[in-house]
């Protein structure tokens, strides 16, 4: 008995030993195979690849690009009536397998053997999720093992119901709908709580084939599946015979609808996205997709300034509207046109046209960085310049006039003498520095000056922004950030965006800012006045009205209003309409802002220096990053903005009483004769097929 007794224990003990090796050999695999494996529970964070999504400033989806999930439900919103038709249809035993379903395998092999043909699949919803986030379609064993262990594995890490919900989520289900949620709407306009027996069960047969299955495709197969998946349900339970036959023979009531988001929101701004989105991910990321791009756009915003194209272009002519932040570059809002539907054409960025007296920015600022001031006196009367005769609005001409009111009545002869005084050159480097004409260069004609030279909307608008923002330029960017498919930072403005740099002396700035604000307060831009802020900006029309711009700035921001033809034929209009259609967008997002004044009028002391002589110095030009979110800082706090006593219009003096008045504004210096050679004859406007960017669109007037 002790020998049996002892030879017993000796077999329990190695079968024990047997047992807890193999038990430890198989944990140890199972780790081993674990650790080559993606984590299951990142799963809610899969984007297709492939799939580009485009966010709005505020995190609401704008538009999805590619093979997009494009709506999902979130956990525990899934429909009963949906599961039990999927559980059906793809896995009866769903809750009864750890991933691999030994029983259904050999099922299908028998069903299919009879049949004589794949009518019945094996695969677990479990390995259908499995292969839908981690894996490849090819048919191949490798694949299969490796869909069977990451089955294994999603279940250890998940619930039935996290795997059922994320599979209903992705799944694709025919003509461009990912998941339940996109096919109740492309199929029924519906979402998937509105969805009836029937409609449940046409959904639910569709995974086996969905291209050759979908009822927009192959209307009665779709019928025949639905049939199949009711007939599964009735054997399972999950209704009765009598729904079960009234859902056979019901209609197929489809309402095609085009699937969400496919359309974007705001498709002028997104266009531009797509142009850009290459500049700062590679064609890797692109093709890999997966993508979550964070754009600057606020979309309020952006339907407000739709409307407002919409409502205030005068006639029938088109519109354009951009919004910028100064401190960031961040583009907030941007139209390209009146109907996306109508024309593509984004006139925001692709569209050249005059900027007119907006242009006169960068003659006014050179003039003041080379120590011409605000109250020089100028004579504003008829005048040629080689040929050149410039004339004023309506043939209106003032006399002695200062630098300021010639910049508030937009006067077209001082622009030009500006430009004889401080030379070509210097408003060229001025514009250059606002990135106006390093694409398309200026070419030094006497009708640069009065914008002949074509800009986008765009541009312009960037360049004011840089002025508004104290002479620091910002590259314009509608991404504020890009995450890759596992989440990751791909690009940050924080970190990688532009920082700005130095375009304008911050008193040349701030002296440029006071005379634009005296143009909104009682000259030409006047028709944009807000009555307790502060605005500083610029009306440009050019010849015969053929574009109406306003360009104007609270010190948070800019944004730039432009209408015309396509055809460039005159409008018969004048630029307030731009400046009227300014505020009315301006009035609807004020409140979003704190009350801020410009600062103040500078004090100049600049010596004058004609043209080839160094320029006086100016401040350092190496700019500190502002930061993401740098706006300038207000100079005071006050309830409500009111003008600069110094911004009251100067009054006009004849030369009689100018000799008895004190103190005298000082006369802006006159260089001496420069010799300048002959201008060369003008190029012909296309040279080799392309276009001569120095020939001007020449104004006269």
């Amino acid at each position: 008995m002790n020998r049996s007794r002892l030879h017993w224990a000796l077999i329990a003990a190695a079968a024990a030993g047997v047992g807890i090796g193999a038990a430890l050999g198989t944990r140890a695999l199972t780790k081993l195979i674990d650790t080559a494996l993606p984590d299951a529970r990142g799963i809610a964070n899969f984007n297709r690849p492939g799939t580009i999504t485009l966010l709005s400033t505020r995190g609401r989806i704008i538009q999805k690009l590619g093979p997009a999930t494009r709506d999902k439900l979130e956990p525990g919103s899934m429909p009963l009536l949906v599961q039990q038709a999927f559980i059906a249809a793809e896995d009866r035993r769903f809750f009864d397998h750890d991933g691999v379903d030994g029983w259904g395998i050999a099922r299908a092999v028998v069903t299919n053997v009879r049949q004589g043909s794949v009518r019945e699949g094996a695969s677990t919803i479990t390995q259908q999720l499995a292969r839908t986030v981690f894996l490849s379609q090819d048919r191949t064993i490798i694949r299969k093992l490796k869909e069977a262990a990451l089955a294994l594995k999603l279940e250890r890490q998940l619930s039935k119901q996290q795997i059922l919900e994320q599979y209903l989520n992705f799944v694709y289900l025919g003509s461009g709908a990912y998941g339940v949620a996109d096919a109740a709407w492309n199929y029924f306009s519906k979402s998937p709580d509105q969805l009836t027996l029937p409609e449940a069960a046409l959904i639910a047969g569709l995974p086996p084939a969905p291209s050759v299955y979908s009822p927009l495709v192959n209307p009665e197969l779709a019928r025949q599946q639905r049939s199949i998946v009711l007939e599964r349900m009735l054997q399972e339970g999950f209704i009765t015979s009598a729904s079960a036959s009234a859902a056979k023979n019901s209609p197929l009531n489809l309402k095609p609808a085009t699937p969400k988001y496919f359309n974007s929101a705001a498709p002028f701004f997104t266009g531009w996205v797509a142009q850009e989105l290459p500049k700062i991910v590679t064609q890797e990321q692109l093709e890999v997709g997966g993508l979550k791009v964070r754009t600057s756009l606020n979309l309020d915003w952006q339907r407000k300034a739709q409307q407002v194209i919409r409502e205030y272009a005068p006639s029938d002519t088109e519109g354009a509207l951009v919004t910028i932040q100064p401190g960031t570059g961040l583009v907030r809002a941007m139209v390209g046109g009146k109907s996306f539907k109508d024309s593509q054409f984004n006139r925001a960025t692709q569209a050249l046209r005059s900027p007119g007296s907006t242009f006169k920015l960068f003659p006014y600022a050179a003039a003041i960085d080379r120590g011409i001031r605000p109250e020089d006196i100028f004579m504003d009367s008829p005048r040629c310049w080689r040929g050149y005769c410039p004339k004023n609005f309506g043939a209106k001409y003032f006399g002695p006039v200062s630098l300021a009111d010639a910049l508030k009545n937009s006067l077209n002869t001082v622009a030009v003498q500006l430009q004889d005084r401080v030379g070509f050159d210097a408003i060229i480097e001025t514009a250059n520095g606002f990135d106006i004409g390093t694409t398309r260069p200026l070419g030094k004609y006497y009708p640069m000056a009065i914008g002949a030279y074509e800009q986008t909307i765009l541009e312009m608008a960037a360049a004011y922004a840089g002025v508004t923002n104290r002479g620091v330029f910002v590259q314009p960017t509608p991404f504020e950030e890009i995450r890759g498919p596992k989440d990751g930072l791909i690009w940050s403005r924080r970190l990688d965006g532009d920082r700005g740099r130095r375009a304008l002396d911050s008193d040349v700035a701030d002296a440029m800012n006071w005379m634009l604000q005296r143009v909104v307060t009682g000259g030409t831009g006047i028709a944009a006045k807000l009555e307790n802020r502060a605005v500083a900006g610029k009306t440009g029309t050019s010849e015969g009205a053929r574009d109406l711009w306003f360009i104007g700035s609270i010190p948070q921001l800019t944004t730039a209003v432009w209408f015309g033809y396509d055809n460039n034929k005159e409008t018969k209009s004048n630029s307030g309409e731009a400046a009227w259609a300014w505020k009315q967008f301006m009035l609807q997002i004020e409140d979003e802002f704190p009350l801020q004044p410009f600062p103040a009028k500078p004090v100049l002391n600049r010596k004058f220096e004609p043209p080839g002589k160094p320029k006086p110095k100016t401040t350092d030009k190496k700019v500190p990053y502002r930061g993401y979110d740098y706006a300038p800082k207000p100079i005071y706090t006050a309830p409500r903005w009111e003008p600069d006593p110094s911004m009251a219009p100067v009054p006009f003096t004849t030369p009689e009483s100018a000799s008895t008045s004190a103190p005298q504004p000082r006369i802006a210096p006159t260089p001496a004769p420069i010799s300048r050679p002959e201008p060369p004859r003008e190029p012909q406007a296309e040279v080799n097929g392309r276009r001569n960017w120095l020939k001007p669109q020449i104004q006269r007037r």
